[in-house]
């Protein structure tokens, strides 16, 4: 019998355009139920795939911080967010929740 070889799977391999980063972005958000550090993780994926060296460039932190910051082990402050997101060419958008 053959054996199947196996390789880990990175998403951050499978986004090519701002259009698929964004809509990766938004349904990390969807499912997070309010984990900033699931949030956090999405994002490092998306900075992973654009370039962290570009990303650390764009937002004047060290490409160091930002693996930390968006590791998925801690919460980033809402500041770096911010940086990452406009450095990504995402925006933050607020919609009302349907609380009824």
């Amino acid at each position: 019998m053959k054996k199947t070889k196996t390789t880990r799977y990175d998403v951050s391999e499978h986004l090519r355009t701002p259009e698929e980063m964004a809509a990766y972005l938004e349904a990390c958000i969807e499912e997070s139920h309010g984990d900033a550090t699931f949030i956090a993780k999405a994002l490092g994926d998306i900075a992973r795939a654009r370039g962290m060296t570009q990303v650390a460039r764009d937002t004047g932190l060290s490409r160091e911080s930002l693996y930390k910051a968006l590791s998925g082990e801690r919460v980033p402050t809402l500041d770096t967010i911010l940086k990452v997101m406009t450095a990504l060419g995402l925006k933050l958008h607020a919609k009302a929740a349907n609380l009824l």
